[in-house]
């Protein structure tokens, strides 16, 4: 990353897909597909899009939007997010077009058997059908159908499909802005993965720092794909939504490193957001460790750190949340340090 560069913000798809719809529904009642679009986004700002690959047809139209996500890395950056419209028998319709996803999982906030188009941007997509229907005097009444070309390989790069979402992308977004390198998304999926748990009556979940972590928990509980929350670095995102959606079992799985962090109370576990004290690892040892690199090098010394960082980790859990806890400690390699139940 350059240094001192400020980076540049983006756009969600759900932005994205307004801007198609005002552009086609446009070209659908004037018979001209404008060449960009400017739409205003929750929060007051008035973003401008260039339309491509603009189409009309007889009682269609169509427009296309490129997503541009800023410098965030996001896996939807270049894709196309195509929306046709065409006239509905009352109201605004949603449908989902290729690479669109369908909601088949209870939990979320879009009912089973739904395209896989957020609340928001619905409610986007809604006010500017109104709107062009009160300055051309049309009746409000389009069929919007949001596509997404190669969706269905992007979105196994997500969450969806753990979620319940099947056939390509969810059409996100809050406030229609992607802020580079921002926790909110993905403490945001973690939330919708507790809920879907949750509305399927899952009685136990797991919170794993990584995909290895995960596969030992996973296989070491039998749990299934839904029951896995992708917790990653945001250990306090997962138990704080958790103290408020309870679920009765929660596991917590990581590497020795990570878990020696929140072990220590720390709930983001990011290398550069917290870091190891290993005063205190050595506290816990009874020996000097302050020369340690690594906490895998300080327990590989003094084996039973790893059983300690369990029932330490263990205990902050239960600091947020009412169930029964077990913490599962490993090495980079998948090997189970320590168990603490």
């Amino acid at each position: 990353m350059e240094t001192g560069r400020t980076l540049r913000r983006g756009w969600t798809t759900g932005a994205c897909a307004t801007a198609a719809t005002r552009a086609a529904v446009t070209g659908l009642w004037t018979g001209a597909v404008p060449e960009a679009v400017t739409i205003t986004l929750p929060r007051g700002e008035t973003p401008t899009f260039a339309i491509v690959d603009a189409q009309l047809g007889d009682g269609w139209a169509e427009a296309t939007v490129i997503k541009d996500a800023g410098d965030d890395p996001d896996v939807t950056h270049g894709a196309s997010i195509r929306v046709r419209v065409t006239p509905s028998s009352g109201g605004v319709v949603f449908r989902a077009g290729d690479g669109v996803g369908t909601v088949t999982r209870p939990g979320l906030p879009i009912a089973v058997g739904e395209p896989a188009i957020n609340p928001v941007p619905r409610a986007m997509m809604d006010e500017v059908v109104a709107d062009l229907a009160a300055d051309l005097a049309r009746a409000p009444d389009i069929e919007i159908t949001v596509s997404v070309p190669h969706g269905a390989e992007i979105a196994e790069k997500t969450w969806n499909p753990r979620l319940g979402i099947t056939g390509g992308l969810s059409i996100l977004g809050t406030t229609g802005i992607v802020r580079p390198f921002s926790c909110a998304a993905w403490i945001a999926s973690i939330h919708r993965g507790v809920d879907v748990a949750r509305a399927d009556g899952l009685s136990h979940v797991a919170g794993c720092t990584g995909a290895t972590s995960e596969r030992v928990v996973q296989t070491l509980h039998r749990m299934p794909d839904h029951a896995m929350l992708d917790m990653g670095d945001f250990a306090g995102g997962l138990l704080k939504y958790l103290a408020r959606h309870p679920v009765p079992r929660v596991t917590i799985g990581g590497g020795v490193g990570k878990l020696a962090k929140l072990a220590q109370g720390a709930v983001d576990l990011h290398s550069g957001r917290s870091q190891t004290d290993f005063a205190g690892l050595s506290d816990w040892a009874g020996r000097d460790l302050t020369d340690c690199n690594t906490v895998l090098e300080a327990v590989t010394r003094v084996p039973d750190l790893a059983q300690r960082i369990a029932r330490e980790a263990r205990a902050r859990v239960l600091g947020y949340i009412s169930a029964e806890v077990d913490v599962v400690v490993i090495d980079r390699a998948g090997t189970v340090l320590a168990h603490a139940r």
